[in-house]
């Protein structure tokens, strides 16, 4: 459903411009790049969460469980359907839009799909001995990270199951080791989130380059070289290696989100309503 260009009111998230400039803007009143942001579109679905792929398209997982792919647009592109083999969906990683990860927790499994949604694979952790995982994702080499909880360490493995590579024990670095909610790799590092102890940056043969005790953070991204995430309140966004953090109270629009993603020109809300798109104008 089109929403027009309602132009929002009140302070706006922080965002990234392409070259790395961290802007805060004021709309309607334009911020320093001479553009607005404005709600474009508005998917009035039953959604619980969603993922945005690095062509736009993005996956709403609905409270059936069923995964579907939109369009830019919103209009339905796939639908994978197979809903009640492997229980509840726990995470999508749409890092690689023709290799889609769909996690189930409650099962230890990893199925990948194709662009279609099609099913093209499936790894049952259990069979390596892998029993607790919170987190997996895509890695820089199409291979899957794991964090594997009970061993406390970062395994990287290839579709067929097969370890590929895996870290130290966590437990022989840190006092108590973390328990990462998501794993991101971007840009030759290995980002791990862990709500209750911050982020944990690695390089990709496991060894740590940084622990910064950012806690009590919701949806945890990095855009280039940018850390961001929030709370109820605030927008949060740093950047490794320099002692800015940058902070911007979240808009009146936005209270109330389960789930805000941000890209460097589009941001998406999730409501209870429905899933919102802010574009940048």
């Amino acid at each position: 459903m089109r929403a027009g260009s309602i132009i929002l009111s009140g302070a706006l998230l922080a965002f990234i411009l392409p070259a790395g400039e961290f802007v805060m803007a004021q709309p309607p009143v334009p911020d320093r790049s001479g553009s607005t942001f404005a709600l474009t579109l508005t998917v009035p679905q039953d959604i619980v969460d969603f993922s945005v792929d690095n062509l736009g398209n993005i996956y709403v997982i609905n409270t059936d469980n069923q995964l579907k792919k939109l369009s830019p647009q919103g209009d339905s592109l796939a639908v994978f359907n197979d809903v009640r083999r492997y229980g509840k969906i726990s995470f999508v990683d749409v890092t690689n839009p023709l290799k889609i990860l769909v996690y189930y927790r409650d099962f230890t499994t990893i199925i990948e799909l194709d662009r279609f949604l099609n099913l093209i694979n499936t790894i049952d952790l259990r069979n390596q001995n892998i029993l607790q995982v919170k987190a997996i994702g895509l890695a820089y080499d199409n291979n899957i990270w794991v964090y594997d909880e009970l061993d406390a360490k970062l395994v990287r493995m290839g579709d067929d199951g097969s370890l590929v590579d895996q870290s130290n024990d966590f437990r022989q670095l840190f006092d108590s080791a973390p328990e990462p909610a998501t794993i991101l790799d971007r840009g030759g590092l290995v980002y791990l989130y862990d709500p209750a102890k911050g982020v944990y940056i690695f390089d990709h043969y496991g060894t740590l380059k940084s622990h910064l005790t950012f806690p009590g953070w919701k949806d945890f991204s990095v855009i280039g070289q940018n850390l961001l995430g929030r709370d109820d309140t605030t927008f949060h966004r740093y950047q490794p290696g320099t002692l800015n953090m940058q902070e911007e109270p979240i808009p009146a629009s936005y209270q109330g989100a389960s789930h805000i993603y941000i890209t460097p020109t589009i941001i998406y809300v999730l409501k209870k309503t429905g899933l919102e798109i802010y574009s940048r104008k």
